[in-house]
């Protein structure tokens, strides 16, 4: 777009903080398939932290925990627990990109910085999001090290990966009221544009509902769904997650998968528990969302959700938490054509959460 006054490469990558980055790397490698491919921490001269770095396909996780009780990110998961910290997006120039968005409002909470090593320099930003959430802008065109200054490659071989390919969108929840708040920052900020929203009447059950605005940059390669609660007669899950997250925060990543039913198969071998929709949820899917390259009965047996809309039809799952607290899961997506978020799941996804829920004691 030749008004795209923000541009963006695409996903560079997610840095979570967690309690242990050593324990969550070998989660992330055993179960989910992503091979440790850096690490930064003492033995790299980083005196404060240790940061594992995990890579399937075009996906990169990084993992970050501290090594002491007085520390921003020991402080950030005492509030939320295990969970995202940095959305990290690539620019062509950093600098750039933070005038940009400084000047239509954003909070900049680190100014452009050029880290150097023997394999080059490496330049981010950062700007702050919703919550405790930030977006790093980042520039590794003259960069050729193993992920960034003060790392070194892991010589390990990893698991199998189970066919996740690229990050697909990434999710937020946020407060009651807040969701056009971030909408119109995203549109004025970074330039995006709303691709899809969602009522409370689209998404809601007898007991509760929530609303969402989808928001995708110039290119279409992010988008950023946000949620918000909406009035019901019982506690969403989006109120379930900020009551248990202390705040706004990212809720899921959703990742593509050429051959969704191969990746659950593996993910169900490796213990990963999904959420599960009745039974008769398949009973009149064809009828539903016509004809499909994909046997119904394997998808039940799995547990793969379908939808289409105009352009084409997509195939979806979605973990259960990943950690004890009722926050932060993930999603499988396989589209054929479709450029949705699966409309037509929402309300069968919605009963079968709000059975885990109610197993919490939270609904």
């Amino acid at each position: 777009m030749s008004d795209d006054f923000l541009p963006i490469k695409g996903y560079d990558h997610v840095e979570f903080y967690v309690g242990n980055a050593k324990q969550a790397a070998h989660f992330y490698d055993k179960v989910f398939g992503f091979k440790p491919v850096a690490k930064a921490g003492l033995e790299t001269g980083v005196r404060d932290r240790a940061s594992y770095v995990m890579e399937q396909g075009k996906v990169r996780f990084v993992l970050t925990s501290a090594f002491g009780p007085d520390h921003e990110i020991t402080r950030h998961c005492a509030l939320h627990g295990d969970g995202v910290k940095v959305i990290a997006l690539a620019v062509p120039d950093v600098e750039a990109a933070l005038a940009e968005a400084k000047k239509r409002g954003a909070t900049v909470l680190q100014p452009t910085c050029a880290a150097e090593d023997e394999h080059g320099t490496f330049v981010t930003g950062t700007i702050k999001y919703a919550g405790d959430t930030v977006f790093r802008f980042v520039d590794r065109k003259r960069y050729r090290g193993p992920f960034a200054p003060g790392f070194r490659p892991i010589a390990a071989r990893g698991s199998e990966p189970v066919g996740l390919a690229a990050i697909d969108h990434i999710v937020t929840n946020v407060y009651l009221g807040e969701m056009n708040y971030w909408a119109r920052w995203f549109e004025e900020v970074l330039g995006f544009r709303n691709l899809l929203h969602f009522t409370d009447k689209d998404i809601s059950t007898e007991y509760s509902a929530l609303m969402s605005k989808v928001m995708e940059d110039g290119t279409g390669k992010c988008k950023f769904p946000i949620n918000e609660p909406a009035e019901g007669r019982k506690k969403s899950q989006i109120e379930e997650y900020l009551d248990y997250y202390c705040g706004p925060g990212v809720q899921h990543i959703a990742m593509n998968s050429a051959d969704i039913c191969q990746t659950v198969r593996e993910l169900r071998k490796r213990d990963i528990d999904f959420l599960r929709v009745p039974d008769t949820y398949y009973d009149l899917l064809k009828e539903r969302v016509g004809d499909i390259d994909e046997d119904v009965d394997e998808l039940r047996d799995l547990g793969i959700l379908v939808d289409r809309d105009e352009d084409g039809y997509l195939l979806q799952i979605f973990t259960a938490p990943v950690q004890d607290r009722p926050t932060l899961f993930f999603e499988v997506i396989e589209r054929h054509g479709s450029r949705g978020f699966g409309i037509g799941n929402f309300k069968a996804l919605f009963v079968s959460i709000e059975r885990e829920q109610a197993a919490r004691g939270n609904l």
